[in-house]
């Protein structure tokens, strides 16, 4: 479970690294939807598999 919860962060971590300079910098709203959707929905999904009895 420790390391599911780990995995999940230092993804998190990484996805939001990754796509917060480019949105930064651009400063387009329409792009700040779309990574604010796929950062809920990358969580949402973690929140899920935490969930899941599948380990």
């Amino acid at each position: 479970m420790a390391t599911k919860i780990i995995a999940g962060l230092i993804g998190v971590a990484l996805l939001v690294a990754y796509v917060v300079p480019v949105v930064w910098r651009l400063q387009e709203v329409s792009l700040w939807c779309v990574v604010l959707l796929g950062v809920g929905m990358m969580l949402v999904d973690l929140w899920q598999s935490l969930k899941s009895r599948g380990d």
